[in-house]
């Protein structure tokens, strides 16, 4: 669980934890023609013609429902720290050290027999503060430090820069609540949607008799829960209407929002998390909060309860027997994602470690496996795109030079963050014990509650990391207009010290390009050099630039990813247009990098081939069609098969170097492309 909301950043992918050292087979750097399909013509499918050979020679494992290059990273990742992390776990490290907290977190999270054993158990003394609940008027209170212990009840609460004063902290809400994550599961009735959510009444019910609910109990629970979530959903914002900050944005002082939402004892809520200095808050979301005041004035006690307890049920249930384990796996794991098989323990066990100490782990592994060259090479890198960016903001025919000076401010604004933090976080004051795997999932819960609401009013610190070094990822922070590569992607085949720069450039250049447009997409645009929601745009520029998004929104809207159903351009707007950038920028700054320096074609390929290969070869990757449904719905990126094939269409220097031309079936004629950045 153990769940942190940075709500406003953008990340590259769909996260995957963990990095790897370079795959040694790649010693030789450069293009791998085993990921290759040469029968298929690159002018017909180019993500096909570049990535075949990887997806026929990497087929799904049971366990997963996505694997691609981000996930093959990981993996590599994983099994290196699970190495260091079983080494303290066999060790006598110092009492209270970081070396012993993570070997004993390691080891209780591997003991079956005492799991087994304590069945339901660990989450007694929860249900049973529930229950003891007798009247609605305690209802503000625990629901505050069902929070503060990692539970999704009703809102989510964070504390972040403010949109509109970004060097100060302020607590936000957030709409939550929902176990099925999108509300659309909950309010739509095509066949795959209702049979998910048939899926999870079963679920829930049978989650309920493992806690030790008697049938009629589990089945009247199950409809409590099922009401109010779908209460909650239907309120709540879609994933379209979130990315838009202004419409999310409603900074009031704790009186007005006592007089917003007055069927809540905010003073109590904030109280209770330790925010009982705080004034005014933003209320991103109102219309959800505005339902969960309803939800406690109208449902009855016992039926809130219901709801309560399925919140401590559903978080624990990954961390408690085997029992509750693989009934959790049948539903999110099969019915949800579409995997066959459970991960085996090891691996659980390793990313609850990552995810409890995340910072004491990444520390362990860039001492051993990230070099000190491989920052200083991506520091350049970066510089250089950044200068590329710039020469294209300088070229725009399309945007006035007033907003032209104001983008070039923002770009050279933009902090840029490499590898890992200079500073790490202290864990000293997290408990680790034995007495059970999910007291101490709720011992850190708390931990990171607590660290995060102590900067409510407090000035930004701009040095924090919003992911740790190992993972394979990165991100822009509109807020405080930042830029993060952690250690985890420096490594192939997004970065790769003895290749050629055409390759580089192709894949972690593109990343770059990709992180710094997100300053200049439909969301990021919207913030300025200082990370504040302020419109710093003229408006015939701001009118052109809708008008060129639109291009790639109804492109995304027009592809098919599976029979029946499309992509949401909409939603995946943001990511596109970086991906669209990123392209740009990187194949600028490749050229200005080798400019006047002979380039060798090799293995066939000139380095612009091999330029957009290695972008490419960054998106293979095998998916179920039960995921597809899962990431169309939620996920603000396109699918890995469409930021390759649903991209390079609106990209110029693609048609040159493969001799895309009119009829082939990847060509769109110059008027139907997208040109923004």
């Amino acid at each position: 669980m153990n769940t942190k909301y940075y709500l406003p950043v953008l990340a590259l992918a769909v996260a995957a934890a963990g990095c790897g050292n370079s795959d040694k087979k790649g010693a030789e750097g450069g293009i791998r023609l085993e990921n290759l399909d040469t029968t298929v013509s690159p002018r017909a499918d180019f993500y096909r013609y570049a990535c075949g050979g990887w997806i026929d020679n990497n087929p799904l494992k049971p366990e997963y429902s996505r694997f691609g290059s981000f996930d093959k990273l990981a993996e590599n990742n994983r099994e290196q720290i699970h190495g260091l992390i079983e080494e303290l776990a066999a060790g006598r490290a110092e009492k209270g050290s970081v070396a012993e907290k993570i070997g004993t977190l390691y080891n209780v999270a591997m003991d079956t027999a005492k799991l087994n054993a304590d069945g339901a158990a660990p989450i007694a003394g929860q249900l049973k503060a529930i229950d003891g609940l007798t009247d609605k008027s305690g209802l503000s209170g625990l629901i505050a430090s069902m929070r503060r212990e990692g539970f999704d009840p009703y809102f989510a609460l964070y504390v972040g820069p403010d949109d509109k004063n970004s060097t100060m902290n302020i607590v936000h809400t957030y709409q939550s609540g929902l176990s099925l994550g999108q509300k659309e599961y909950y309010l739509e009735n095509d066949s795959a949607t209702t049979a998910v959510r048939e899926r999870f009444r079963d679920h829930v019910t049978r989650m309920f008799r493992l806690a030790g609910s008697t049938p009629e109990e589990a089945a009247r629970a199950m409809e409590d829960v099922m009401r109010i979530e779908t209460r909650l959903a239907g309120a709540s914002l879609s994933n379209v209407e979130l990315r838009d900050p202004q419409a999310n944005y409603h900074k009031m002082t704790l009186a007005e929002a006592e007089k917003t939402v007055s069927g809540i004892d905010w003073k109590v809520y904030l109280d209770t998390l330790k925010l009982g200095g705080v004034t005014e808050l933003n209320m991103s979301q109102i219309a959800p909060v505005r339902e969960t005041a309803a939800i406690l004035a109208e449902e009855p006690l016992e039926a809130q309860k219901s709801y309560l307890k399925w919140k401590v049920i559903d978080a624990a249930a990954p961390y408690l027997s085997d029992a509750f384990v693989e009934q959790n796996f049948e539903f999110y794991g099969k019915a949800l994602s579409g995997k066959k098989e459970m991960q085996p323990r090891w691996k659980r066990a390793v990313s609850a470690v990552n995810g409890v100490l995340g910072e004491a782990v990444g520390q362990m592994y860039v001492q051993k496996y990230f070099p000190a060259e491989a920052k200083e090479r991506m520091t350049k890198l970066v510089a250089n795109l950044q200068q590329a960016l710039g020469e294209r903001i300088d070229a725009l025919a399309w945007m006035s030079d007033t907003t032209k000076a104001r983008a070039r401010e923002k770009l050279a604004a933009i902090l840029v963050k490499v590898g890992y933090p200079d500073k790490w976080r202290d864990y000293s004051a997290l408990e680790i014990g034995t007495d059970s795997y999910w007291a101490n999932i709720v011992r850190s819960n708390r931990f990171d509650t607590d660290y995060m609401t102590a900067k409510a009013g407090k000035p930004v610190d701009r040095s924090e990391w919003l992911m740790t070094p190992q993972t394979v990822n990165a991100y822009y922070n509109p807020a405080t207009n930042e830029i993060c590569f952690p250690a985890g992607i420096l490594q192939y085949p997004f970065f790769d010290m003895n290749a050629d720069d055409a390759c580089n450039y192709g894949a972690i250049g593109v990343v770059i390009g990709h992180e710094m447009t997100h300053g200049f997409d439909d969301q990021g645009r919207q913030f300025d050099k200082d990370g504040n929601l302020k419109d710093w745009w003229t408006a015939q520029d701001a009118e052109n630039f809708e008008r060129r998004a639109q291009v790639l929104v109804d492109w995304f809207d027009g592809i098919e990813v599976l029979p029946g159903l499309h992509g949401n351009g909409r939603l995946t707007l943001g990511e596109n247009i970086a991906d669209h950038g990123g392209l740009q920028v990187a194949y600028q700054a490749f050229k200005n990098a080798t400019a006047g320096q002979p380039q060798q074609t090799k293995d066939g390929f000139t380095p612009e081939q091999r330029f957009f290969l290695s972008y490419a070869n960054v998106w293979a990757g095998n998916i179920r069609d039960e995921q597809i449904r899962v990431n169309t719905k939620s996920d603000p990126h396109s699918l890995g098969r469409w930021r390759v094939n649903g991209a390079l269409p609106h990209i110029g220097a693609w048609y040159e170097a493969f001799g895309v031309e009119e009829g082939d079936p990847m060509y769109l004629a110059p008027e139907k492309r997208a040109v923004i950045w």
